[in-house]
């Protein structure tokens, strides 16, 4: 068997500069949180936003598995419109430790597992707060849940590292993406409904009119979304961070109370997520009742 420990190179190197975060420290934070990373990456396909002298210089976002990549990690091809690509995976903390040696600050991951990337395994709905009030998109978060659970749908939520929330709804492997969108869409149309003057799902930045936008855009082949665990390429080096419910019902909650240096804590709680293997739902019963639901009269 080849030898897969991987050589570190130059983890003195600062890749946040305001906060003296090395990529040495990048490393050690990502086989930290490997166990509970791995699981949401595995099987599937991967980019990057790498960062090789930190995140205040030039940076590059790497879809193809590079050429130098070692023959010990696994690749899959998979189609694309015009012809085919290969991505990385990435299936054992080796190969996260090597993704963070070349100052892959954030990971991306598809929806779908390798074997059948047309199949997505999850409805992603990316909220999106108006001018950073992140209150917002924890509203929001609680009013998808509630629909969600009106639907017989389970759900989970984390942060993004970013302005705002993920919800995702685990689903058995059976529908193409432009299923799950219009079913996403479904759901969102709902939510707008009801609260018209707070949800949009406008693409157009000048229409929102402060409303927090419903994305779910990402609910298409090939779309990639930051992983679980995964940092953010920006000062204090916020992290996406799987939640539990009752964590967004805090009104304290904010983008940054989960972070690079902070996680050590984090990992000695219970993972809010540890039952997400076992709880994909099939949509058939919910898009039935999703034409069924009562919307408020004028």
């Amino acid at each position: 068997m080849a030898d897969t420990k991987v050589e570190l190179t130059h983890p003195d190197k600062v890749l946040f500069p305001e906060d003296g975060i090395t990529k040495g420290e990048l490393v050690e934070y990502y086989r930290a949180v490997a166990d509970r990373m791995l699981p949401h990456l595995h099987d599937r396909p991967l980019a990057f936003a790498r960062y090789p002298n930190g995140i205040d210089a030039a940076s590059f976002f790497q879809q193809a598995a590079p050429a130098h990549a070692p023959s010990w990690i696994k690749q899959v091809t998979v189609p694309k419109e015009d012809g085919e690509i290969t991505h990385l995976l990435c299936q054992d903390e080796q190969s996260l430790i090597y993704l963070a040696n070349q100052s892959a600050i954030t990971i991306h991951s598809w929806l779908s597992r390798a074997d059948r990337p047309d199949r997505p395994d999850q409805v992603l709905f990316d909220l999106d707060p108006p001018s950073g009030e992140f209150g917002e998109a924890a509203h929001a978060a609680l009013a998808l849940r509630g629909l969600l659970d009106e639907l017989g749908l389970p759900s989970v939520v984390k942060t993004t590292g970013g302005r705002g929330l993920h919800v995702g709804v685990p689903i058995v492997r059976r529908y193409g993406a432009d299923e799950l969108r219009a079913f996403a869409h479904s759901v969102c149309a709902v939510l707008t409904t009801r609260e018209p003057d707070r949800y949009t799902s406008e693409v157009r930045k000048d229409k929102r009119k402060g409303r927090l936008y419903l994305d779910v855009s990402r609910n298409a082949y090939a779309q990639l979304i930051v992983a679980p665990y995964t940092v953010r390429a920006v000062p204090g080096a916020r992290v996406a961070m799987p939640l539990d419910w009752a964590e967004v019902e805090d009104p304290d909650l904010t983008p940054d109370r989960f972070a690079l240096r902070n996680v050590k804590k984090r990992l000695a709680e219970v993972d809010p997520w540890r039952e997400l293997p076992a709880s994909a739902a099939s949509l058939g019963p919910a898009r039935k009742h999703i034409g069924e639901i009562e919307m408020p009269t004028a």
